[in-house]
């Protein structure tokens, strides 16, 4: 939608063909991919935030959480295919804990100032994530969505994996040809 407003093709016909901010960045510039990332971290975010908002319990919650984040990944209107969803999710995260959410923004802001690599970034926080949420004692509800959207996130980064393991994946910032 972004791109699209903004007069630049399709994401999911660019780059790596993924519709999230790190692809978006690599051939719409900075200003698209900020607003990119704002918009899927506000996906995730104020469904939450809603429904804390009109007093639905903790499970409620969770469950909040996990649809907006599955509606990221899966979006009906584009035929399932969404994109890996770490704003979607760190959106999701914050709604439900800000503690769980900031140590997770701290995690992947540590691996990306490290590694450079987005990818592995996500990866790490994600599997980090889950148990900050157990550590900062969050409701059983919540523990499990995380833990859910964790494995998804890394099923989500399949390719980028191998890439990792084959010394093939982008540094932030790096420019990847066409195709």
């Amino acid at each position: 939608l972004v791109c699209r407003i903004m007069g630049l093709p399709d994401p999911r016909t660019e780059g790596s063909r993924n519709p999230g901010a790190t692809n978006v960045l690599r051939f719409g510039g900075k200003k698209a991919a900020a607003i990119t990332l704002a918009g899927d971290f506000l996906k995730g975010l104020l469904p939450v935030l809603l429904a804390r908002w009109a007093g639905v319990e903790e499970i409620g919650l969770a469950l909040t959480a996990l649809a907006a984040f599955l509606g990221h990944l899966y979006p009906v209107f584009f035929g399932f295919e969404g994109g890996k969803g770490v704003a979607t999710a760190f959106g999701a995260i914050l709604g439900l804990s800000w503690p769980v959410a900031l140590a997770a923004l701290l995690i992947w802001l540590l691996m990306a100032f490290v590694v450079r690599i987005s990818s592995l970034s996500a990866l790490t926080a994600a599997v980090a994530t889950p148990i900050c949420s157990w550590w900062f004692g969050a409701p059983i509800a919540q523990n499990g969505v995380i833990l859910v959207m964790a494995l998804l996130l890394v099923w989500r980064h399949r390719s980028n994996i191998q890439n990792l393991l084959a010394g093939a994946e982008d540094k932030i910032g790096t420019d990847r040809p066409e195709g």
